[in-house]
């Protein structure tokens, strides 16, 4: 006898205040949108690995030249209407008087989102938007699976603006005399080499 799967109701986010969601320590990985607390996808190993190598290689940059902080998943910024957490995210000196013990008041100088099946209609639907009007100078969104990489920067009239790579690279404004070869998102060459590259001593 053919056995049909019983129907399993959606279960309901959580409502609550910013205020409550921050202070709740049994909440690990979330986000805060709209008075909900929505639980962030799992990750892969493609998606994993390329998030550290991000970190360790702007965290050098960043830290080498002292132009701020870098930050990553799960730690917030507070936007308008949602509290998010990008995979990687850059602070510069200018904007950490707006730091908090867990969250940053405003938008971030550089938000980073990595690609995952299960947030690709999120990082480029609802958190591009969100991003947008809250003025964050640079997205990139970055799809290891797919091998695409996109960096838009924030233009005089408040909208994103696609910036394509010059001979296959990126150089950012916001993180000032940083440059990054898109081929280094797919072959990931040591930390330390592409560190020489951009001349960190």
């Amino acid at each position: 006898m053919t056995q049909v799967a019983e129907f399993q109701p959606a279960v309901p986010r959580r409502k609550m205040t910013y205020e409550e969601f921050l202070a709740d320590d049994s909440i690990e990985r979330a986000e805060w949108v709209d008075g909900e607390v929505v639980e962030m996808p799992g990750v892969d190993e493609a998606h994993a690995r390329l998030t550290v190598f991000l970190i360790r290689l702007i965290g050098a940059f960043v830290e080498a030249r002292d132009l701020g902080r870098i930050f990553h998943d799960p730690f917030l910024i507070r936007l308008p209407a949602s509290g998010r957490a990008p995979d990687v995210s850059f602070v510069s000196t200018a904007n950490l008087s707006r730091l908090r013990q867990k969250d940053l008041e405003g938008p971030v100088d550089v938000a980073i989102e990595v690609i995952s099946p299960g947030s690709r209609g999120t990082d480029r639907g609802d958190k591009y938007f969100e991003y947008e009007a809250a003025g964050v100078s640079e997205y990139w969104l970055i799809d290891p699976h797919r091998k695409v990489a996109e960096f838009y920067r924030l233009g005089s009239d408040g909208r994103f603006q696609l910036v394509e790579p010059s001979e296959g690279v990126f150089s950012s404004e916001a993180l000032i005399g940083f440059w990054l070869k898109v081929s280094w998102l797919w072959e990931q060459p040591r930390v330390r080499d592409a560190e020489r590259e951009l001349g960190i001593d």
